[in-house]
């Protein structure tokens, strides 16, 4: 089955976030995960959402798309196509890492155009993993990464939570993640990373001490290296 693209919408005027819409909901190949009139909406759906391709607004209030990539860094989308009424901000958009720039007011075809490129880009950007196969003694069980709620790490192996269940794979935690990144995961301590999208709350106790609070009531550790990208992915401000 074909992945869709993830796709976000940012600009803070609403008819300029329709009519992008309108022209995303023609093809088939892309999911509209979300719609943000500002650049701190931006922030923190970026981090929440993880989507592959963003149509970002130059000119906002507080925040404006170049201050949205600069304090993403890293955790940018693969895809950033910047759109604008103005043309003066075109080679400081590409020198940003944009991959096209729509100038307001744009034809049907000129957006076509950007989706196309955008669609090549992510083309050649891996695929966050859908599925893992693990062997357990005589069995091949598929466990899609969806499910997992957290990973830790066994010697030479990493165990994967899934619900009740505990099942090691013969995996580096640095190799999951470094592959599990883009599927919504975060290393929240030395041997642990979480799946964002598993993650109910967050908990600090008399000492300090954060932890991540699961589904199933299981709470892992957070140290004080990762607390602030944890943050930062779920959308929150350091304390």
């Amino acid at each position: 089955m074909q992945r869709l693209i993830r796709t976000l919408v940012v600009d803070d005027e609403p008819l300029a976030r329709s009519n992008v819409r309108l022209l995303l909901a023609r093809d088939p190949e892309i999911e509209l995960v979300g719609e943000c009139g500002s650049g701190a909406e931006a922030l923190a759906a970026i981090r929440a959402q993880q989507p592959a391709l963003v149509f970002l607004d130059v000119q906002m209030p507080e925040l404006d798309g170049f201050d949205v990539l600069e304090q993403l860094g890293d955790a940018a989308a693969p895809a950033i196509v910047f759109v604008t009424a103005f043309d003066q901000y075109a080679l400081r958009a590409f020198d940003a890492g944009a991959l096209d720039y729509l100038l307001k007011p744009f034809g049907d075809a000129r957006f076509a155009q950007a989706l196309a490129r955008a669609k090549e880009r992510l083309a050649a950007v891996p695929a966050a993993p859908g599925r893992l196969v693990v062997r357990q003694g005589r069995q091949v069980l598929f466990v899609e990464v969806a499910e997992i709620d957290w990973i830790e790490s066994a010697d030479y192996c990493v165990a994967l939570h899934v619900g009740a269940k505990t099942l090691l794979l013969r995996r580096s935690m640095a190799a999951i993640e470094a592959e599990f990144e883009r599927a919504g995961f975060c290393r929240v301590h030395r041997t642990a990373i979480v799946n964002l999208a598993r993650v109910r709350g967050l908990e600090t106790g008399p000492e300090g001490e954060t932890e991540v609070v699961l589904p199933d009531g299981a709470r892992v550790p957070v140290s004080r290296r990762h607390r602030p990208l944890l943050q930062a992915r779920l959308g929150l401000r350091e304390e």
